[in-house]
């Protein structure tokens, strides 16, 4: 009989989804999603290895809900042990973002073939986020080609990096140099895993934006000067923008721009706002489903 692993999931409103990882205290717990593109529907999950754990690991996603706002449902099931760990596979497809960019999973690049003159992402996203298929990281993506295409020879910064899609796209569009920092070490590892299957020379790094973190491994970012750079991507969430809105800008260098995401519609004036007290001109904003992405210049030194 082949080997099961209990896995404890619910449906969510897609607009919950980035909250609900924010606020999720699982210990042990990993918590993942995926969103099927077919239905439009929206899945939790967290995959034990012991069925004990369920109760708990149900009881997590409820408290987070509760916080967020949302009543969940986990429903408990099994999965075979050796599918569980690539089951989000069949939910991730090739995604031709651009006639210059598309997003190419690793286990479909060997058919992949791409018109003249476009890059290729190629992506593993594990369990960090960024496949290019949400919303804001379309969105991010589409920002970046089209300030690739006007002028690369800039340096890039990608804040909450994820899987490291954002920064990857801008060091195969051309800009140079190319970094990218995440406070979750597992996001780290991943994009540096993901640097390595796309052949591109980029460490990315775990810090900090509050500065208060007390990890050997966390890198400072005050003052945060020494990170600064020409273009500055920020796919976080509006809060978190909002909250950290100095610290993001001064990442950015006079005349930079700045692309901001991970926001809900009804929050993004507000973001907006904060970042115009410190010197940022709205140039044109995006929206695709709930989620609004701005793209700002600076036109002052805050």
């Amino acid at each position: 009989m082949q080997p099961v692993m209990t896995v404890v999931s619910c449906p969510i409103d897609e607009r919950h989804v980035n909250p609900l990882f924010e606020v999720f205290d699982g210990g042990d717990f990993v918590l993942s999603s995926y969103r099927d593109v077919e239905d439009d529907k929206t899945t939790l999950q967290i995959f034990l290895p012991d069925p004990a754990d369920a109760p708990r690991a149900s009881e997590a996603l409820v408290a987070a809900g509760r916080i967020v706002g949302v009543t969940l449902e986990p429903a408990t099931g099994t999965i075979a042990d050796e599918d569980w760990k690539f089951a989000y596979r069949k939910h991730f497809k090739t995604d031709v973002i651009s006639p210059r960019l598309a997003v190419v999973p690793e286990w479909e690049f060997a058919n992949f073939r791409p018109s003249p003159g476009q890059k290729a992402i190629i992506l593993d996203p594990g369990m960090a986020f960024g496949t290019g298929q949400h919303a804001t990281t379309r969105a991010c993506l589409l920002f970046i080609d089209r300030l690739a295409a006007k002028d690369a020879d800039r340096s890039f910064l990608d804040v909450g990096c994820g899987s490291g899609i954002l920064a990857i796209a801008a060091h195969l569009e051309g800009f140079r140099p190319v970094a990218g920092f995440d406070i979750d070490s597992d996001a780290v590892r991943n994009a540096n895993e993901n640097a390595v299957r796309n052949n591109v020379p980029l460490t990315f790094f775990r810090g900090d934006l509050s500065g208060s973190s007390r990890l050997p491994d966390v890198t400072p970012l005050s003052p945060p000067h020494r990170f600064a750079a020409d273009v500055v991507a920020a796919n976080v969430l509006g809060p978190i923008l909002i909250r950290f809105a100095r610290e993001i800008a001064n990442l950015v260098k006079p005349d930079g721009d700045l692309i901001l995401s991970g926001i809900l519609d009804e929050l993004y004036p507000e973001v907006a706002e904060a970042y115009s007290r410190l010197g940022f001109r709205e140039r044109e904003s995006r929206l695709i489903g709930e989620w609004r992405t701005g793209l700002f210049s600076r036109t002052v030194q805050a």
